[in-house]
């Protein structure tokens, strides 16, 4: 076993804060890495965060704005939710695409795994590139006051450059579809 498999916390004791259909929010007692008492606060994700860039034959892309609650301001992002655990990660992608933007894609590619925030969270994140789409109407969910933007990808390469795009999921599928761009990994 290498070193870096072996853990170097050591939970004294847990107890549960707070629990609701998304999240648990617990709190650790624990020695860390150097032998020091202290607290670590964790949250798990009862869901996997799914995000979805939407390419076109023309290199057009489709982003999604709503006023973030937690935030507590507008954001622009790609389409994007959270999938049960229980269920297929490529079924809740093409559900989320279908609700927010009303697109059916016929091709599906992860593009990007990735752990949002993991000093407190174990959320992951599976990001998916869809291309080859079928236009329909949105159905978003009651939570949800969507505005749906179709605009050039390098559109929204520069929103993002601009600080305009900040949601972490947006920003990873951005830049790497910018990446695969260059590289002519997409054509």
């Amino acid at each position: 076993m290498n070193k870096q498999d072996v853990n170097p916390w050591t939970i004294l004791s847990s107890s549960e804060k707070y629990d609701n259909p998304w999240i648990t929010v617990t709190e650790h007692q624990i020695l860390n890495p150097k032998g020091g008492e202290g607290i670590y606060g964790t949250v798990h994700f009862k869901n996997i965060a799914i995000g979805i860039i939407v390419l076109d034959e023309d290199h057009n892309t489709w982003l999604v704005g709503q006023y973030r609650f937690p935030l507590n301001t507008y954001s622009w992002e790609i389409p994007e939710g959270g999938g049960l655990l229980a269920v297929d990660p490529l079924e809740s992608a093409k559900r989320e695409l279908k609700e927010e933007t009303g697109l059916i894609a016929r091709k599906w590619t992860i593009i990007q795994k990735m752990h949002l925030s993991n000093s407190v969270s174990d959320e992951l994140a599976i990001i998916y590139l869809a291309t080859d789409l079928i236009e329909g109407e949105s159905n978003p969910e009651e939570t949800e006051d969507l505005r749906i933007l179709k605009l050039p990808f390098e559109e929204a390469y520069t929103l993002l450059l601009s600080g305009k795009i900040t949601d972490s999921i947006s920003v990873a599928a951005i830049l790497k579809i910018k990446l695969m761009l260059e590289q002519k990994q997409i054509l």
